[in-house]
């Protein structure tokens, strides 16, 4: 911590500059000055506050890099990372309860390739409503990419392997909800790192301060500003950092799904469904602070938020439904559901999918 001493006399209020640092990374400060004149805030834009700000976040953040006709950011970094610390999360939880994990790593292949096509076609439809060509939409290399799109897509596809290797789908859904709430923990540090998905000018003492100079993510450059264009407490901007608060409430989440796995009477499925109504309704009131950001919009909302929301509806529905005609977890629930698997013959797809459907029925009476 350091102390500057007010230039204008011995007995004016000091200004304090907190600052947090780790070897070899750049220190993060945080800048409190109670007494500074509110004078230097008056101005009509509505962004800046007409009274002292008590703190702000600020850090430098770590650039995207252009190499040749690619980008490289932690942004995929921690996305890679979030995604493998959540396989690994579900597999401990899925080899707890004996099922096959072997065949668990073939869904979670396929899983991954359905969330990459996911993430990127999912805003797609978007693109095209706001005027965008077809060949800009379906563009794998640019345009938007949905951390929605990404789970919708990751979980079809990896559903659709489920059952043609013979996983139990709705035990194996339970079970990657930890590894998806996980994911999004691991995922959004890279968000935090670049400095992307900020949401809405703020005067919260939690809202990240762009200062001159601070080379944030693409898609914020419009934020930010050089020495001569910085307000007068010496920020671009103060923004409502929406990745932070997304990593926070799928910490809780993950939390929460615990505390329902071990102490609730639970059916197969509900624990997959409720982390998407929990995460849908997140994602519908966070994404609210980032309209007019950047995001792929359709009308008043953000693509996210239209389906957020509808992801957080359709869990609510389903989780009632699954209450009323699926069995209670249970270890002998479990084994049937592992001998029907043992008996699948992956080479026969159509066979596969009566029978287990019948064990279903079974498990329903």
């Amino acid at each position: 911590m350091s102390r500057a001493q007010d230039a204008s006399g011995p007995h004016q209020p000091s200004h304090l500059s907190l600052r947090v640092c780790r070897a070899s990374i750049e220190c993060a400060s945080i800048d409190v000055n109670p007494h500074r004149s509110t004078a230097a805030y008056q101005t009509p834009d509505s962004r800046y506050p007409p009274w002292p700000m008590l703190a702000v976040i600020s850090y430098p953040p770590i650039p995207v890099w252009d190499i040749g006709p690619f980008q490289f950011s932690l942004h995929g970094v921690f996305a890679a990372v979030g995604f493998v610390a959540g396989a690994w999360l579900a597999t401990r939880e899925m080899r707890k309860r004996d099922f096959d994990t072997i065949k668990y790593q073939s869904a979670l292949t396929w899983g991954l390739v359905g969330a990459l096509i996911g993430a990127r076609y999912f805003t797609s439809p978007a693109q095209l409503l706001a005027g965008a060509g077809l060949a800009d939409a379906l563009n794998p290399l640019q345009g938007n990419f949905s951390i929605m799109g990404g789970f919708a897509g990751g979980i079809l596809a990896g559903g659709w392997r489920m059952r043609q290797v013979g996983l139990p789908v709705l035990p194996t859904l339970d079970l990657s909800a930890f590894g998806l709430a996980l994911g999004t923990i691991v995922g959004r540090i890279g968000d935090l790192i670049i400095v992307e998905h900020l949401g809405k000018a703020t005067t919260a003492p939690w809202g990240y301060g762009i200062r001159p100079g601070d080379d944030v993510a693409p898609v914020h450059n419009a934020l930010e500003c050089v020495e001569a264009t910085a307000r007068a407490d010496g920020f671009c901007g103060i923004y409502h950092h929406v990745a932070a608060y997304d990593m926070l409430g799928a910490a809780v989440l993950i939390g929460v799904l615990y505390l329902l796995y071990r102490h609730i009477e639970l059916r197969y499925g509900q624990l997959f469904f409720a982390w998407v109504t929990w995460y849908g309704i997140q994602r519908f009131l966070l994404d609210s602070l980032r309209y007019g950001s950047g995001d792929a919009t359709i009308g008043a909302l953000t693509w996210n938020q239209l389906s957020g929301f509808l992801a957080g509806l359709g869990g609510l529905v389903i989780l009632w439904w699954l209450g009323r005609n699926q069995p209670v977890v249970s270890p002998e629930a479990d084994r049937r559901f592992v001998a029907a698997a043992e008996r699948v013959d992956p080479d026969d797809e159509d066979e596969d999918d009566d029978e287990f459907l019948e064990e279903d029925v079974s498990l329903d009476q």
